[in-house]
């Protein structure tokens, strides 16, 4: 008969089950809930089974203990036995029961035994018939307090008050006297019926020292036992255990003892003919050597690995299949003369063991929890794993389900791996496990490997002297710091940050100057870690370091105490252990932004991704977000002071001043010429005081100027309608990107490619001002030659350095140069096409080739030019980003000069064919399967209509704003046109490796406009087109591109699937072709589930792409494109006056609905609550009449850099009343620094 096993369970007991099923031959099937869906039992399972949250179900374990559900589960897939691992089902009767009633075979004992065992009280009673030992305790159930004291009475404190159902060290509590009895009672009855629907306890004597030894059975149903030994479990917390091992430590020299014990344990199952794998647990008395009967465990126990390791070819797993099989056949069980059901079998097996040096094994289970706070569980994601193999070492066993990217949820047990090492003798076992812990690595939440590593070398635990109650004294103090307070935007960041682009945001301080030498005063390396942070009123960051520590705070000026006392900015500070570390505003701070903190040594558990350990885009960092109140960050062994440590300081005068108002140096380009500005317009850019907005953030700093930009332009013509559109290209970092006629600063989150006008771009040396330009301060920017560029670079590099000399000026505000006009176009190269080398800042040049419009044979030369430049292997020349009529360039320029670059590039021109249809580009096809029309891109519309704009020419259907603007007359005819063609990858960047797609038929090229304003939220594969270019969305992220569908993305952040990998974490490269193959809503959702399973894998072959057969395909439909896309520009046209019109409506709307509100009239005695900076009023939480409960009353929310700032009503205010307003204050209203926001009378 063919079997088909069902695993009633999850994590590594899952998989463990599920690798030895198939082993046997067995069809294996997986159930699973959705934070479960990833999980390596679901993939590696035959089948899988979704496991619906029910209405009345809140938390995910639910659906793992409906006995009904699972029944009906296994009925529905014809399953013939059901296996239930350990913990949820796995000792439950009526599930047993059940599931032998569907006539399904029950890998596990009969029911009946099941509940004999279950019910402690009753398995004490079956015990004593036996002969067995028992704790002194009641006679059964004890039904109220009063009884329990009459036990007491008779064999004394302290006790131990137990559920009878209870397991897992759940139900159980030690009382010591009467007032505990008194207090502990009803609470465990209560607890125990709420756990395990029985709420009858009984008592035992409890032993304070005393040993926790089991003994491994299986037995066949009719009598015979066999025992595979015991193990000891003695290292326990909350009563559960954490490190098993075998032989037990204290009966090494104790023959006898163990012999009786395991014969006890053999009586006890022979009575009850026990069925399958199971567990008789003794407490044994530390002083005296008795034993005594605790419980039996009708499953199989989590640490049942120990025992296989010292018994070679052991799998009790397989046992219980085989004995589940035996039953169906027609049998009781395995034939009670067979090999498997005799004892010698067993002893062979340990001496097999013994002999290749497996004489002694340990287990210690990992845990994703905190022991330095009562080991509370620790959810979120492990963002690296790297746990030895066993193929690496005979001795070594890895049970576990986790994996780099794997999400821990507080729905489960927190168990994520059991370790399980042997050695030829106990000594030997507890180094090779030392080894194993010290080379593993699971960095994300805290967990207890640190913990298990202390404990391993503690000398009560080498001598093999510990006892149940061992960790109840054990101390443990965690090298970490605990944030208690955390601050606004406060991240992991690390210099110089991701330096591949692809998209990927480089990341890393906005201030490098003031992080960097936040460093060097605490004697970190460059590349160290650190944290930023922004301080505002009501808003610190305070640090608990549990070990002494060196660290540094720079950046703008704070007050930094250390246990209440004053400690100096810009200086080493040493934190003692035990001490907390505050850093707070200064009412009298002016200009800046951002604070540093740093650690000697940094924070060896926050992994590296895509080479820094910078936080980013839901990467990098701690847990791919800001640090919260609670987070814990370990630090290295060497994080404290020397013997002869010594304080390194900036000298005051050497310490940058942050001011209001800055300049900020720039190179002129790539855009900042008369084919984009009026001459005028160039001039009153540079010319203008721009203000710093309250939306700026990590990704760009938002200008607000006086005058709109002075357009040469009308429109952007192919790259778009606004004249501040082009077709896309490379971003450098600092590049002034304006999005419409708003100025953008693009800083360390920004995007390395777009369709933006880039006017000019910061010099690398004056980016650290950017990042210390706070709301509402000014700045000015002033053009200069690549040459001051470096000078000022040179001065930089020479401040970081004052620590070790002696500087007498200050030179970060001793050099300035006056503003400069530049042509920004570094070099001309006539053609056909022409070919401008544009200044893209001092370490990049954009390359544009031919007309702003799409052009195979451009982008073909482009890859010409990118090939021949790659080949030379120039030193400094770094990265390439190339689009569709353009690539730029980046440099490193200590490495190489901007002129070498620009002849290199000359030199690479020269070398191109005048005719580009000889040309061959090797690339892969890809299929992608894609929703169409799609119900999450119409959800995303509809809630951009609700929220920001209700009425444009693209709403309230993207796709049929394209129909209308490409000249089709249908929804399908359009949805036909977008999947009729296989599309060009033309560019691979901006955001998290987006690809940048343009059909290779011209007769499929549709063009679109961008919202205005951009979307908020874009699913996740959405594909979406602007201009003549498709993209398709990596993320759930904003966006402005009108989606007709949605695909399977080419993002998968943690490397899983055959054609990603965690160095390479996206799919597509340039010239790649995509083919987009229609699939329904629910196909699509299935397929998403395999890709985020790491199981999908993309229909890819190779192919080449020949300029000379596209050019032939181009000939032969000439005319066919031409009088589409005559069609197509008069349809356009028709659509931007229509747009036109509605955004103009749009606006208009926007200043009639704007509130006109005034102020409070002042009154005498009235106290005003300000705005603390510059920001916009988010949520208003008090009206008129409302009463301040409290100082720490929140009564207005502002948001500023993207961040939610709370207003309290502050000291002295409590119980006064809110009177109104000021002047202008409502939800969506700008205030500044002062203003007033809310009167209390």
């Amino acid at each position: 008969m063919t079997h088909k096993l069902l695993v009633a369970n999850r994590g590594e007991i899952a998989v463990r089950v599920i690798r030895t099923a198939k082993a046997e031959g067995v069809t294996t099937v997986a159930i699973y809930t959705s934070s479960d869906a990833l999980s390596p039992h679901v993939s590696l399972a035959d089948e899988s089974i979704f496991l619906e949250l029910a209405a009345d179900e809140s938390s995910e374990s639910a659906p793992y203990l409906s006995i009904s559900r699972i029944v009906s589960l296994c009925k529905e897939h014809e399953i013939t036995m059901v296996h239930p691992g350990y913990g949820f089902l796995s000792e439950n009767a009526a599930f047993a029961q059940a599931v032998l009633d569907a006539g399904i075979i029950w890998l596990g004992p009969k029911p009946d035994v099941i509940k004999l065992m279950g019910l402690k009280h009753l398995a004490r009673e079956i015990a004593t018939k036996v002969g067995l030992p028992c704790v002194p305790g009641s006679e059964g159930l004890v039904p109220d307090v009063s009884a329990a004291k009459e036990v007491v009475a008779r064999i004394g404190y302290p006790v131990m008050l137990k559920a009878s159902a209870g397991g897992g060290g759940m139900g159980m509590v030690i009382c010591v006297d009467e007032p505990d009895l008194d207090e502990a009672f009803q609470r465990v009855s209560r607890r125990a019926k709420e756990l395990f629907d029985f709420s009858g306890v009984f008592i035992e004597r409890y032993f304070p020292t005393a040993r926790h030894i089991e003994v491994q059975i299986f037995g066949n149903g009719m009598g015979d036992i066999v025992s595979m030994g015991e193990r000891e479990c003695s290292i326990q917390r909350r009563h559960q255990k954490i490190i098993e091992e075998t032989p037990s430590p204290f009966l090494l020299d104790k023959s006898d003892l163990r012999k009786s014990m395991i014969q006890s344990a053999i009586r006890l199952a022979e009575f009850v003919k026990y069925s399958s794998a199971g567990t008789v647990e003794f407490l044994v008395d530390d002083k005296t050597g008795n034993f005594f009967f605790l419980e039996m465990n009708t499953r199989i126990q989590v640490e049942h690995a120990v025992t296989e390791m010292v018994h070679p070819g052991l799998d009790l797993v397989k046992l219980m299949i085989r004995q589940g099989i035996a039953e169906a056949n027609g049998l009781t069980g395995l034939s009670g003369d067979s090999p498997v059901m005799q004892q010698r079998t067993y002893d062979a097996l340990l001496a097999e063991g013994r002999s290749a040096g497996a004489r002694h094994a340990i287990e210690v289970r990992l845990y994703a929890e905190n022991p330095a706070l009562q080991f509370r569980p620790c959810p979120g994601v492990l963002q690296y794993v790297d746990i030895p193999v066993a193929e690496d070492f005979t001795w070594l066993r890895v049970d576990s389900w986790i994996s780099t990217g794997t999400e821990i949820t507080p729905f489960f047990d927190p168990l994520v791996a059991k370790i399980i090492v042997s050695g030829s003798d106990r000594i030997q076992t507890i180094r090779r496990m030392n080894d194993v812990l010290q080379r593993s690595q699971v960095q994300g939440p805290p967990n207890n490997l640190e913990y298990l590593v202390n404990i391993l070398n503690n000398r009560t635990f080498l001598n093999g002297d510990a006892t149940t109650r061992f960790l109840e004294s054990f101390q443990y103090i965690p090298r970490a710091m605990t944030v208690v307070s955390a601050a606004v935007e406060m991240t992991v960041q690390d210099f110089p940050g991701r330096l591949i682009r692809q998209g990927i945001p480089r990341s890393g301080p906005m201030d490098s100057l003031a992080f960097r030498f936040a460093n060097l005063l605490v004697d970190n390396r460059d590349g160290i870690e650190g944290l930023e942070m922004i301080i505002l009123p009501g808003a610190p960051a305070a640090f608990k370091f549990n070990v002494p520590a060196v660290v540094s705070v720079t950046g703008k000026e704070v007050a930094v105490l250390v246990n209440e006392a004053p400690a100096q900015m810009w200086s080493s500070v040493v934190v003692p252990a035990g001490s907390e570390l505050t850093i707070s505003s200064k009412t009298e701070s002016s200009g800046g932004l951002r604070t540093y903190l740093a650690v000697r040594g940094g924070f060896p558990q926050i992994p590296a991704f895509l080479g820094a350990k910078s936080t980013s885009m839901g990467f990098g960092g701690y847990q791919g977000r800001t640090l919260l109140s609670g987070d814990q960050l370990s630090l290295t062994g060497s994080c404290g002071p020397t013997e002869t440590e010594t304080p390194r300081y900036l000298p005051a005068h050497l310490i940058p001043t942050y001011p209001v108002h800055l300049i900020i140096h720039v190179l002129a380009g790539p855009h900042d010429d008369t084919q984009f500005l009026t001459v005028e317009g160039i001039s009153a850019f540079y010319a203008t005081r721009w203000k710093v907005s309250p939306s700026s953030n990590r990704l760009g700093i938002r200008l607000e100027g006086t005058d709109k930009i002075l357009w040469i332009r009308k429109t952007g013509g192919a790259g778009g309608s606004h004249p501040s559109n082009i077709l896309d290209n490379g971003y450098a970092l600092g590049s002034i990107n304006v999005n419409g006629d708003t100025p953008v600063i693009l800083t360390n989150e920004g995007p390395d490619m777009g369709g933006y006008v880039c006017l000019c771009t910061v010099a690398s040396a004056d980016l650290w001002k950017a990042g210390q330009l706070s709301a509402g301060s000014t700045m000015e920017f002033r053009r200069i030659p690549w040459t001051d560029a470096m000078k000022l670079q040179s001065k930089n590099d020479a401040w970081l350095q004052s620590s070790k000399s002696t500087l007498s000026v200050n030179i970060l505000s001793e050099l300035e140069f006056k503003d400069e006009p530049q042509d920004p176009k570094l070099a001309v190269v006539p053609g056909p096409p022409n070919v401008i080398l544009r200044q893209a800042g001092d370490s990049a040049v954009l390359i544009e080739f031919g007309e702003m419009k799409l052009d195979f044979e451009l982008r073909a030369r482009i890859h010409a030019l990118e090939t021949t430049l790659k080949n030379k292997n120039i030193s400094g020349i770094q990265t390439f980003c190339p689009c569709v009529r353009s690539t730029m360039i980046h440099f490193d320029p200590t490495l190489i000069a901007q002129s070498r670059v620009v002849s290199e590039i000359l030199e690479a021109l020269q070398g191109i064919p005048e005719s580009a249809k000889a040309m061959t580009f090797p690339g892969r096809r890809l299929r992608f399967p894609i929703a169409l029309n799609d119900r999450w891109c119409r959800e995303a519309l509809a809630r951009y209509m609700s929220s920001i704009r209700d009425k444009a020419v693209y709403l309230p259907s993207n796709i049929d704003y394209l129909a209308r603007n490409n000249g089709f007359e249908s929804t399908e005819e359009v949805l036909k046109k977008l999947v009729a063609s296989d599309w060009l990858v033309f560019g691979v960047g901006f955001y998290l490796a987006c690809p940048f797609l343009v059909p290779i038929d011209p007769r499929c090229r549709l063009v679109a406009q961008k919202m205005n304003p951009s979307r908020t939220f874009t699913p996740r594969g959405a594909v979406g087109i602007a201009g003549v270019v498709a993209a398709i969305y990596p993320v759930v992220s904003p966006g402005g591109y009108m989606m007709y569908g949605r695909t399977l993305p080419t993002w998968q952040q943690w490397g899983r699937g055959p054609d990603f990998s965690p160095e390479q974490p996206w799919l597509l490269r340039p010239f790649d072709q995509v083919r987009f193959e229609p699939v329904s809503e629910e196909e699509y959702l299935e397929l998403e589930k395999e890709f985020d399973a790491g199981r999908y894998k993309f229909e890819i072959e190779e192919t080449i792409f020949s300029m000379a057969e596209y050019s032939s395909f181009i000939d032969s439909i000439t005319e066919e494109v031409r009088a589409f896309e005559e069609k197509q520009q008069f349809s356009v046209a028709t659509q931007e006056d229509i747009e036109t019109q509605l955004l103009e409506q749009w606006e208009q709307a926007r200043k009639r609905e704007a509130p006109d509100t005034q102020g409070t009239e002042e009154v005498e005695g009235s106290v005003k609550i300000t705005a603390p900076l510059f920001g916009k009023v988010w949520k208003i939480l008090c009206k008129p009449g409302d009463r301040i409960d409290s100082a720490e009353m929140t009564v207005v929310i502002l948001e500023a850099m993207k961040t939610e700032i709370p207003v309290k009503a502050g000291k002295g205010n409590a119980g006064r009343t809110v009177k109104g307003f000021g002047a202008g204050v409502c939800e969506g209203a700008s205030v500044k620094p002062g203003e007033v926001l809310v009167v209390l009378t």
